[in-house]
């Protein structure tokens, strides 16, 4: 490590356990500087205090354009005006018997009294098939996804820029397919989100192609990648909770908050970006207008000051304090599609299980950042 860096967010140490070294960071030097991320901001009230101010820290921090992850103010507020109802209350119970039957059959077929890499098993398959039933995509893309979800593990292990972008110009060209088959349907296109989002106007403006893309991008990608992480996660933590296992089979009311404080024990996602319009001091940093600002998500719901023992899981913590979906203008639109099918899929386990445990000596394999969770995680599941 030179001399310019506080740390090395891809050494060895910190990869095998990204939660452990963001713990010791928090605490050694909550503002730290590396080569790789650039400012990372450790805190919560410091990641609280970036949120709160979008004026000042910028989410065009990225050479991609996002929609609308990476807009400010006032053409973000335009974007999330048109985008917000797709996930309202009204689409959510539309969605939700459709989701809760996915489920149930994902858990059905899963085998009983034998290890099951629950990843590739489970997770992976609830988040593409999920996802189709949300967009209205048909079943023949379940099989192209899970492809692309494994070929996109690979290309970010392999950090070769060449095949990441590879990887995601393939997937563009998978949305591009959709768009065009809809367009030729014309008044037959069936009537669903993505139909739905062609149609779609900002500013009275109809919506780009390459705008519907990043849209649709931004939900699939972060959908895929982040609920499957989701799900390995929470499978094995009641794997190793007996107790809690069946405090939720008894309870499964409480599993929605069960989730999202697990979540909080061990993030899904380990960050994001921003970038300040200004100088600005971050904590005792000094940081220069134009600089790119780390947010590490993983380690501000973690934070002792908030918290306490980070490791405690406990359902009567203030909601409000979890960063799991973000805070502000860009908390994640998407949260209460998330939390319904987070729900969903652990209650269907909980209830077609008598028991979830690990396999004896057969330690999760971590994702290696930026993903987060597990890349192989293998459980036995019990109905006796």
């Amino acid at each position: 490590m030179n001399d310019s860096q506080d740390w090395d967010p891809r050494s060895a140490e910190v990869l095998a356990d990204p939660l452990a070294a963001y713990d010791r960071m928090r605490r050694r030097c909550p503002v730290a500087h590396s080569d790789y991320l650039h400012y990372s901001v450790f805190r919560h009230a410091d990641v609280l205090h970036i949120l709160a101010d979008p004026e000042t820290f910028s989410s065009q921090a990225s050479r991609h354009v996002s929609v609308p992850n990476t807009m400010d103010p006032p053409e973000h507020t335009a974007y999330r005006r048109a985008i917000d109802p797709y996930f309202s209350a009204a689409r959510m119970a539309t969605f939700e018997p459709v989701c809760r039957r996915i489920c149930a059959e994902l858990v059905r077929a899963l085998p009983r009294d034998t290890p099951v890499e629950i990843m590739f098993g489970l997770a992976h398959p609830f988040a593409v098939r999920a996802q189709c039933a949300f967009l209205g995509w048909p079943d023949t893309l379940h099989e192209p996804l899970r492809q692309w979800i494994h070929k996109k593990n690979v290309a970010t292990l392999s950090g070769d820029s060449h095949a990441i972008a590879a990887v995601a110009n393939e997937f563009d060209e998978t949305i591009l397919a959709i768009l065009k088959e809809r367009r030729a349907a014309a008044g037959r296109a069936p009537d669903d989100v993505t139909t739905c989002l062609m149609h779609e106007r900002v500013d009275g403006q109809p919506l780009r192609a390459d705008e519907i893309v990043s849209i649709l991008r931004n939900w699939t990608v972060g959908e895929l990648g982040t609920i499957a992480s989701s799900v390995g996660i929470i499978a094995d933590y009641l794997a190793c909770r007996p107790a809690l296992q069946a405090r939720l089979r008894a309870e499964p009311r409480e599993v929605r908050a069960a989730n999202d404080e697990i979540l909080r024990i061990h993030a899904p996602l380990i960050a994001n970006r921003r970038t300040p319009t200004r100088a600005v001091r971050v904590g005792d940093t000094r940081i220069e207008a134009g600089e790119r600002i780390t947010l590490m998500w993983a380690s501000a719901n973690r934070d002792e000051a908030v918290f306490g023992d980070p490791d405690e899981f406990r359902l009567d913590r203030d909601p409000a304090l979890n960063l799991l979906y973000g805070a502000g203008i860009h908390a994640c639109p998407g949260a209460p599609l998330a939390r319904l099918e987070l729900e969903a899929i652990i209650q269907a386990l909980l209830a077609g299980t008598h028991a979830i445990e690990r396999v004896d000596g057969a330690a999760p394999v971590p994702a290696t950042y930026p993903a987060s969770g597990f890349r192989h995680a293998t459980l036995v599941l019990r109905d006796h």
